[in-house]
C-alpha cells in the first residue's frame, strides 16, 4: 500500500471529533435529565417530610372564623413546636372530627389522573385534599380549666375570670352575649374546648355537647397550630393569638378555692 493510499483510510482527528460529538450531545443530554430527576426526586421527598412531620397547609372551607379566617384562605399549620410546647388558651388549632361534629360528605367520583395529580401536589403542601375533614377554631380552656358563659356583661369566662374577645369576636351586635349557647364545663385532662371566631354561626364545642366527646377536643387529633396565612397574597400574614386576652387567668389548680363561679345569665335566645 502506497503512502497516497495509508493516509486516505486513516481517519483524520476531524473526522472522529465529528462522529464523537452527537454522542457527547447524548450524554450531555441524559446527565441533565438525571441530574433534574434527582433535584426533583429531593425537592418532593423534603417537601414530604416537611407537610408531614413539621408545617401542612390547609384552607379554609366555612366562614366559622371570620374575620380572622375567611372561606378559601389558605394557613400553614406548625406541626411540631406544640408538640414540646403543648397549647394555650387563644391558639388557633387545626384538628381532626373527635366524631359527629361534621355532617356526612357524600363521595364525589374523581379520576384517576385528577386524584393523582392531587396526591403529587399534595405532597409539597400546595394542595389540601383533606381540609373538609379537619376543623379549624381557637382554644378557650385547656385541661382543668372551668369555662362559663356568660356572667352579666355576656361575656365568658374561664376560672372565674371574664374574657374581653372584641377584638377578634363577630357577633351579630356590639351587644350580644358572646355565646348564643350556655355552658358551664370543666375541661378534661388532654382535651380542649374550642370556639370559632364567628361566635354566632360556628358549630363548635358547644355544639357538640351531646356527642361522644361532650363537646370536648382530644389533643391527640390535633394537628397543630395555625400560625400564617398565606393566600391570597393581601391577606399575608402572621396570625394573632392574642394572649393578652388570656393573660390574667389563674391556673386551674389555683382558682377553686378564691374565684367565686359566676352565676350564668338566662339564654340570651329563644
Amino acid at each position: 500500500m502506497t503512502t497516497e493510499q495509508t493516509a486516505a483510510a486513516a481517519p483524520t482527528p476531524t473526522s472522529r471529533a465529528a462522529r464523537s460529538q452527537p454522542r457527547d450531545r447524548r450524554r450531555g443530554w441524559l446527565s441533565f435529565l438525571r441530574d433534574v430527576l434527582i433535584i426533583v426526586l429531593v425537592a418532593v421527598l423534603v417537601s414530604f417530610l416537611v407537610k408531614t412531620f413539621l408545617v401542612r397547609s390547609f384552607y379554609i372551607p366555612s366562614g366559622s372564623m371570620e374575620s380572622t379566617l375567611l372561606v378559601n384562605d389558605r394557613i400553614l399549620v406548625d406541626e411540631i413546636t406544640p408538640r414540646f410546647s403543648g397549647y394555650d388558651r387563644g391558639d388557633i388549632v387545626v384538628f381532626r372530627d373527635p366524631g359527629g361534629w361534621l355532617p356526612p360528605r357524600a363521595e364525589t367520583e374523581r379520576s384517576f389522573l385528577l386524584e393523582g395529580v392531587d396526591w403529587m401536589l399534595s405532597l409539597v403542601g400546595l394542595a389540601a385534599p383533606d381540609s373538609d375533614d379537619h376543623l379549624v377554631k381557637r382554644i378557650i380552656g385547656v385541661s382543668g380549666d372551668h369555662v362559663v358563659c356568660c356572667n352579666a356583661i355576656g361575656q365568658i369566662t374561664v376560672n372565674g375570670v371574664p374574657l374581653d374577645e372584641t377584638d377578634y369576636i363577630r357577633l351579630p351586635t356590639p351587644d350580644s352575649p358572646a355565646s348564643d349557647q350556655l355552658f358551664d364545663v370543666i375541661v378534661p385532662e388532654n382535651r380542649l374546648w374550642v370556639l370559632g371566631d364567628n361566635r354566632y354561626s360556628s358549630k363548635d364545642s358547644r355544639y357538640n355537647q351531646d356527642q361522644p366527646g361532650e363537646g370536648f377536643v382530644p389533643v391527640d387529633n390535633v394537628v397543630g397550630r395555625a400560625f400564617l396565612t398565606t393566600w391570597p397574597f393581601d391577606r399575608f400574614g402572621m396570625l394573632d393569638f392574642h394572649p393578652e386576652v388570656f393573660a390574667g387567668i389563674p391556673e386551674a389548680s389555683d382558682d377553686k378555692a378564691e374565684v367565686p363561679t359566676p352565676e350564668p345569665t338566662e339564654n340570651p335566645l329563644p
